[in-house]
């Protein structure tokens, strides 16, 4: 599960950090230090947002439970 969580990182941190860097510059912040910001906010919010992806693939993946 922590393969899938790693490559599920990948494709998330680069959505979340440019939407947040979007947002950034949507508000007319235009320095270097708030797009950093906003970007490297946007990583570590896709590191639970991964972690969660990958458990619910991972859970799907295993099949129905008996009941």
């Amino acid at each position: 599960m922590l393969r899938l969580a790693a490559v599920l990182y990948i494709l998330v941190a680069s959505a979340v950090g440019g939407a947040a860097v979007i947002a950034v510059l949507s508000l007319d912040m235009r320095e270097g230090w708030q797009i950093a910001s906003a970007f490297a906010a946007g990583l570590v919010l896709a590191i639970p947002i991964s972690a969660i992806l990958a458990k619910k693939i991972y859970n799907a993946l295993q099949g129905p439970k008996p009941v």
